[in-house]
């Protein structure tokens, strides 16, 4: 029942939020939605709102004139489109699933359809920026980096277990009651997950520069990596979630970043009650799917309305079989990477080091 309404209110999300407000007009419609809308919408995506809050906040906008449910008619294009996927080290895994998709939307769309599963983020990224490949779905940091780089918008983000993020989170042992906030982590020893980590790096050592809290002294990753000497007692890339918690209970360090979900994930019990969070950093966001600068309104228009039918059951299965996705939600690149963008940028030379990350290739 709970996900049979989560539906339903992606589907009012798609009525109102793309059928009838033209991608162009996508910023203005955004000013005039009341902060309480926002933060209720926030709330919701977190699961500490129930649905039916959420829904009055919807028809508020309906009611008010601020989106309206339109009934035009499905739009139509006729340029074939190219449509990239994150990319993997065996492609033959991933493809079938993508035909899938691409059969999916040329009947949805009545043109050509082309996949591209590349195996590095480089690919999809000169695509866009010569007109090789219009839209790809990706991971969070090279979207930021794609949209920097060729002006791509994001337009839709991925649902996953009923949200559109996971919150970075700050870990200490329970009986450690020196560390209070994340500020308190300056100095001490760490452990990050890797450097490319999106909870477990790109948030916490993000938010510590923007914040003001440690300053980095030059503009590539050899300044980064002095910042990160100069500022804690010791710190280490464990390798993932459980590595870095592992190093936590060992008393190799103080502090272990990563995601709020981690111990409960990858620790027994009796480890999970030995470690507390200090305090969870901000949200980190799903896959999102962009498309390319040069993609006309009414193109992008299609193309997301077929997307929205991959919400509903009759379809869902080719979503849920690419990437483990509930759903598709409309969003934009302000609205869902935009945050997480502003600490790539201020992490001098952590750009290059996330497509390298990527690069199935070598």
């Amino acid at each position: 029942m709970k996900r049979q309404l989560t539906i339903t209110l992606i589907a009012v999300f798609a009525a109102v939020g793309v059928l009838s407000v033209p991608l162009t007009q996508t910023v203005q419609a955004e000013s005039l939605v009341p902060e309480w809308i926002k933060t209720n919408a926030g709330w919701w995506a977190d699961g500490a709102l129930d649905d039916e809050t959420f829904l009055n906040g919807i028809e508020f906008l309906l009611e008010s004139g601020i989106i309206n449910v339109s009934s035009e008619s499905k739009t139509t294009i006729s340029e074939p489109l190219t449509i990239g996927f994150i990319p993997v080290e065996k492609a033959d895994e991933l493809t079938p699933k993508a035909q899938a998709l691409e059969t999916f939307l040329e009947h949805e769309l009545g043109i050509d359809v082309e996949i591209v599963v590349p195996t590095n983020y480089e690919t999809i990224i000169e695509g866009m920026r010569f007109g090789h490949i219009d839209a790809a779905f990706m991971d969070t940091g090279p979207a930021w980096i794609t949209h920097q780089r060729t002006g791509a918008e994001a337009v839709m983000a991925e649902l996953v277990a009923g949200k559109v993020n996971y919150q970075a989170t700050v870990w200490a042992l329970a009986n450690n009651d020196s560390i209070q906030s994340l500020e308190d982590t300056v100095g001490k020893k760490v452990a990050f997950t890797s450097i490319t980590g999106s909870s477990g790096f790109v948030r916490p050592m993000g938010t510590l520069v923007t914040d003001g809290h440690i300053t980095i002294e030059g503009d590539d990753i050899v300044a980064l990596e002095s910042a990160l000497a100069n500022n804690f007692e010791s710190y280490t890339f464990a390798g993932g979630y459980k590595a870095a918690l592992q190093l936590l209970l060992n008393g190799k360090v103080d502090v272990a970043f990563g995601s709020d979900i981690a111990p409960q994930k990858y620790l027994e019990l009796e480890d999970q009650v030995k470690l507390r969070p200090v305090t969870t950093i901000g949200p980190v966001p799903s896959h999102v799917f962009m498309v390319s600068s040069d993609m006309s309104d009414s193109t992008k228009k299609a193309l997301v309305d077929a997307l929205i039918q991959l919400n509903y059951d009759e379809n869902n299965h080719i979503l849920t079989d690419l990437y483990g996705a509930e759903a598709l939600v409309p969003t934009t690149t302000t609205m869902h990477i935009g945050e997480f963008g502003s600490f790539i940028d201020a992490l001098t030379g952590l750009d290059q080091k996330i497509l390298d990350k990527y690069n199935k290739s070598k």
